[in-house]
């Protein structure tokens, strides 16, 4: 098992680290972790024990949400920022328009509007960077939609399984995230879940699966090799992003180099 200086036991509270520099001076840095989503944007510092968080919704461009999180940080010291974002990014740029925010997303300049340097990765690959114990981790958010993440010991790889065909014309998505809640309800839609999640596993011969978002928490009498995340991992990964045994070194992936 790869273990990263702030792994703690799966039960426990976590809390942010004091995060090194990639660079050669290994100078310490300390990091704002956003992480957005499409009812709330919630911040952490390092240092900070209590997260804050502002509205967002169909309305909040990128530079809305600069603004916000600017003034609720005012107090806060930062010279680095994590950026969890609800869609897909590649080469640290979202490649499309959030579907529950507003626009702007996409050429929004992160490091000028902040003024300082910004790692933006997406939300779910935060959550399951932080939520990851070594080995083979899926994650899965199952939120509004749905989020996927993969990490093979020590990579990182976002994933976009949420539009892949499941039944009847219709996605994953469709069965396990919020639309498939509301139109099966609570019984079937379970069961969804619990088929979706056993035929991922298998397709990607993971050791483990942690299921995170703001649905998880409806499930019942999981596996003993499926458990549920936290929200708080979010943050956790979001400080990882900066850690030296973490480096960017690729496109699509983060790289654990701790080994």
């Amino acid at each position: 098992m790869i273990k990263t200086n702030h792994q703690k036991g799966r039960g426990s509270r976590l809390t942010s680290p004091e995060v090194k520099d990639d660079g050669a001076s290994h100078r310490r840095r300390n990091v704002l972790v956003i992480d957005v989503g499409g009812t709330h944007v919630k911040i952490l510092a390092t240092g900070k024990r209590t997260p804050r968080k502002i509205s967002s919704g169909p309305n909040m461009t990128a530079q809305d949400m600069v603004e916000g999180v600017r003034e609720l940080a005012a107090d806060w010291s930062y010279d680095a920022v994590a950026l969890g974002y609800p869609g897909a990014v590649r080469a640290g740029r979202p490649v499309a328009e959030p579907k529950n925010l507003g626009d702007g997303w996409m050429r929004f300049d992160f490091e000028k509007a902040f003024g300082c340097p910004v790692k933006v990765i997406n939300d779910a690959a935060m959550q399951a960077l932080g939520s990851y114990e070594g080995g083979r981790m899926l994650f899965l958010g199952l939120g509004t939609g749905l989020g996927s993440a993969l990490i093979t010991d020590g990579v990182l790889v976002p994933m976009e399984l949420a539009h892949l065909r499941y039944r009847k014309g219709l996605t994953y998505e469709d069965y396990v995230g919020l639309r498939g809640l509301k139109r099966y309800g609570k019984k079937k839609w379970r069961r969804y879940v619990a088929d979706v999640v056993t035929a991922l596993k298998n397709a990607l011969q993971t050791d483990y699966v942690v299921l995170g978002g703001g649905n998880a928490k409806r499930l019942k009498g999981l596996p003993k090799d499926m458990r549920l995340g936290d929200n708080e991992h979010a943050f956790t990964g979001g400080f990882r992003l900066w850690e030296e045994a973490w480096k960017d070194v690729r496109a699509a992936c983060v790289v654990h180099r701790g080994r």
